[in-house]
């Protein structure tokens, strides 16, 4: 069984419970008595108190009774953020108690701030407050309102943050003379709200403030608005129609009066601007346009420094990073439409779709073991390297059992979030510095989708992929398959010998020199990359963290952060990289810059560089109106 409504009255009265006014410092008892003894009929009858210079005994003066309430280190202070109301209130239940009736609340308050308590429903009691001007009623669970409980003196009606799904309600017959109506933070949809804010309802409205709801109609939104003469402030900020890239041009242009939208006032320079632009209604594109920009990696563990050198028989070992990060899916075909764009969906292997029973029940927790075998395997390796001794040759795997030791455990962090897609970078390998280079644009028609992504926000994450490549082991001589493949490639070597001996003839006859043939070299490396066999990709998270992307609902136009991760280098793994690349470069002036660095990094005070990565999300808007126009065709 539900408990009953918390009604507007009930909740005043409580709060005015709380301020004891009927108790000590306040009201009356043995602490001013004598203050209230009956001078003469009248003074009694009109509740007015003695004024004398000496007061009983054990009784305290009201200057003595005004400091206990007054002083914050008194235990009858009031609780801090208290109102001017409260404070006014206490000290008059010390000056004069008697005052403090029923009939007297009813026509004191011009104002009552009811925040947060839980109250679902305005009752007819609230009618009593005949001089209330102000009612705010924010954070509560308000999903309707019966405006006939309204005083009609409202000039300022308040409901952020309540559970109110559409204002037809407040419609039925709303306060003549409100001024203000705030419905921020609510859960207003649909297209027939901008039938609810003409000035047949608030034909005195000056400031109306809807943002954070689900509103998508702008044309409709603006064709309700332009109806309210009176209207200079309006906030739409957080709606998913506050996403279009013409948006504010579209409202500047529709509501000539209007002096601020979204807390920034309208120039007369926007104005110019955008003239004209809300005559192209019928171009409106309901659609967002967002370019998200993935820009350096810096460091990045060189896991290949930590590997052993490979033997013939392998295994070849190569490493490449990306990013990802997740993003509401877009519309089908837009890769075709921006060629430019350098993205691919990251989707799971074909081989992980077979190997659902070999993925752990508990990922996070072997994820964890595998980081700690991960610094075993490169303790051993450095022991190993420092002994002289190499290490020993893993030999090749043929047996299923042991293929299955390959296989990868997905990270959980590899896996986009519910409703959202995984995009990448492309790979690249280590350097000091990884350029990405990666630029994505998004267009989202889903609007209420995007918005509630943007809450959200965005997981951007940087992994390892490495790959294991084998020598390809050679079929048997004496198995009837080889048989076959020795004898296709020798008829096609015959084939291929007498086409070049013929080719070669016209060529003679006709004057033409022969291709000149390929180095023996690049002709053997050619061989071995045909003859390796690759073992599916091993991924490992270097990074991961959440992106908040709310600044773009709030009015900013883009985000733009530096992701970090933390240090995952160490002082031993950046000594192991700069003694090979010392090796590897040849010229007089890297190695110089080589030798610094090593310098650099023996010093007692040297700190690796933590993981970063550079990102940023643009939310396209239009500027004037021709840019506009021009994000106006879909």
């Amino acid at each position: 069984m539900e408990p009953p409504a918390l009604t507007v009255s009930a909740a005043v009265r409580e709060h005015l419970r709380k301020l004891c006014l009927h108790e000590f410092p306040c009201g009356t008892g043995s602490w001013n008595k004598s203050r209230f003894l009956p001078q003469t009929y009248r003074a009694w009858r009109e509740l007015i108190p003695r004024e004398e210079d000496a007061v009983g005994p054990g009784e305290e003066t009201v200057d003595a009774l005004l400091g206990l309430v007054c002083s914050p280190h008194s235990p009858w202070a009031l609780l801090e953020g208290s109102s001017a109301e409260d404070r006014f209130l206490r000290e008059l239940a010390i000056q004069n108690p008697l005052m403090l009736k029923d009939s007297f609340f009813y026509t004191y308050f011009r104002s009552l701030r009811v925040v947060d308590k839980q109250v679902s429903l305005v009752d007819s009691d609230l009618l009593k407050f005949v001089k209330l001007e102000e009612l705010v009623l924010s954070a509560n669970q308000i999903k309707e309102i019966d405006t006939t409980n309204l005083p009609p003196t409202l000039k300022v009606l308040e409901l952020y943050g309540n559970k109110m799904t559409s204002m037809e309600c407040l419609c039925t017959r709303p306060p003549p003379r409100l001024q203000h109506l705030g419905l921020g933070h609510n859960k207003l949809l649909g297209p027939l709200e901008s039938l609810y804010v003409t000035s047949d309802y608030w034909p005195n409205l000056i400031s109306l403030d809807l943002s954070f709801n689900d509103l998508t109609d702008l044309q409709g939104m603006v064709s309700g608005l332009r109806t309210l003469r009176r209207l200079r402030l309006l906030v739409l900020q957080g709606n998913p129609l506050a996403l279009v890239p013409c948006y504010r041009g579209f409202i500047i242009d529709g509501l000539s009066g209007l002096c601020v939208l979204d807390d920034i006032t309208v120039a007369p320079s926007e104005k110019h601007l955008f003239r004209g632009l809300s005559h192209s209604g019928d171009l409106l594109a309901h659609e967002a346009r967002l370019v998200v920009t993935v820009g350096h990696v810096r460091g990045v563990l060189d896991s290949s420094v930590l590997d052993p050198e490979p033997g013939p028989q392998g295994p070849f070992i190569t490493y490449s990073y990306y990013v990802t990060y997740e993003f509401v899916e877009d519309e089908e075909g837009e890769g075709d439409e921006y060629g430019r764009v350098l993205a691919e969906i990251v989707k799971p292997p074909p081989s992980t779709e077979q190997l659902g029973e070999d993925i752990p029940k508990e990922p996070i927790k072997e994820a964890e073991d595998s980081v700690g075998s991960g610094l075993a395997s490169q303790s051993q390796s450095r022991e190993l390297e420092e002994s002289g001794a190499s290490a020993p040759l893993p030999r090749p795997m043929d047996s299923a059992e042991e293929l299955a030791k390959l296989r990868p455990c997905l990270d959980p962090r590899l896996w986009p979030s519910p409703g959202t897609v995984l995009f990448s970078t492309v790979r690249k390998p280590w350097s000091d510095v990884i350029p990405c280079n990666y630029e994505m644009q998004h267009v989202l028609k889903d609007l209420v989708r995007l918005k509630a992504f943007l809450l959200s926000g965005t997981t951007v994450t940087i992994v390892e992929e490495k790959i294991l490549s084998w020598p390809a082991v050679p079929p048997s001589p004496n198995s009837p398959s080889a048989a076959k493949k020795e004898k296709g490639e020798k008829d096609k070597k015959g084939k291929e010998k007498d086409k070049k001996g013929k080719d070669g003839k016209d060529k003679a006859g006709k004057g033409e020199k022969e291709p000149a043939k390929e180095q023996k070299g690049s002709k053997k490396k050619k061989e071995l990359r045909k003859d390796l066999r690759q073992d599916p990709p091993v991924l490992r998270v270097l990074g991961s963290g959440l992106v908040d992307l709310e600044p773009l609902l709030s009015g900013e136009p883009f985000v733009s952060t530096v992701c970090n991760f933390g240090v995952v280098r160490t002082l031993e793994t950046d000594r192991l990289t700069l003694y090979r690349d010392s090796k590897k470069n040849k010229s007089e002036k890297a190695k110089n810059e080589i030798r610094k660095s090593l310098v650099l990094v023996y010093e007692s005070d040297y700190r690796p560089d933590p993981l970063t990565v550079e990102i940023q999300i643009q939310l396209i808007q239009g500027h004037s109106t021709e840019e506009a126009l021009r994000r106006l065709v879909p």
